[in-house]
């Protein structure tokens, strides 16, 4: 999964750090396991990003529909007039490809090694450890620096880039596809906002289903089954 911090600065960055926590609370209460493949803290606490793997369990069947643009209304701990704000971050949902479903050939990599760096440009280490791989076919292009071996960021952004190649490779076949299959497969795009988190309510509303929950605070706390169940079901009629 990949959370970026979309418009809100600061605030959004801290609303990607509350989503990750939301995900992994869930995770964990199904016992799912987590890896944290790269991250880019801020100052404040936030996350600008943050890619992570989830595993041992039905991942994919429930957090596909986790995919778009969420969007929060709440007052951000920076705010002194009391004012609400309103941020975003987009949320990726990508499949871990099967060993044979991806072939990369090294040929078709470009890789850099620089200086990994937290937040205020900070290095967490002097060495090159921090990892830039482009795809050059597709022009997609994975960094990583959260761990401090090479070896280790080399693996996790060839994990990364794995999955985002065969999450194009998806988009084309769907592409290739009739407007009405299309619409149907793209339920949870990756451009639409899909959820609304409105504090100062206490309502969660998801607009591909027009419904809304309340607990905010528990739903963000882990408890997100339920919005889950209702997705799958209205998934499962189209």
């Amino acid at each position: 999964m990949e959370i970026r911090a979309g418009v809100g600065g600061e605030e959004a960055a801290l609303f990607v750090r509350d989503l990750f926590k939301m995900y992994s609370k869930y995770g964990s209460s199904l016992g799912w396991r987590e890896t944290i493949l790269n991250s880019h803290p801020t100052e404040m606490g936030g996350l600008k990003e943050l890619v992570f793997e989830l595993k041992n369990g039905d991942v994919f069947s429930k957090m596909q529909y986790e995919a778009g643009v969420h969007r929060v209304q709440r007052i951000p701990k920076t705010e002194k007039a009391g004012r609400i704000h309103t941020s975003t971050a987009s949320v990726a949902v990508l499949r871990k490809p099967e060993k044979t479903e991806i072939k990369i050939n090294p040929q078709d990599l470009k890789t850099d090694f620089y200086r990994a760096s937290g937040a205020g440009g900070q290095y967490v280490n002097k060495r090159m450890t921090a990892v830039r791989v482009t795809h050059l076919p597709s022009g997609i292009v994975v960094t990583c620096q959260t761990e401090r071996s090479q070896q280790q960021n080399k693996e996790n952004a060839m994990a990364i880039l794995e999955a985002k190649i065969l999450e194009k490779k998806e988009i084309g076949e769907i592409e290739k596809l009739g407007k009405e299959r299309r619409e149907q497969i793209g339920f949870a795009k990756r451009c639409e906002k899909i959820r609304t988190y409105n504090f100062p309510q206490d309502r969660i509303t998801d607009h591909r289903i027009q419904k809304s929950w309340h607990d905010v605070e528990g739903i963000m706390e882990g408890k997100l089954e339920k919005i889950i169940k209702d997705l799958k079901k209205q998934s499962s009629k189209s």
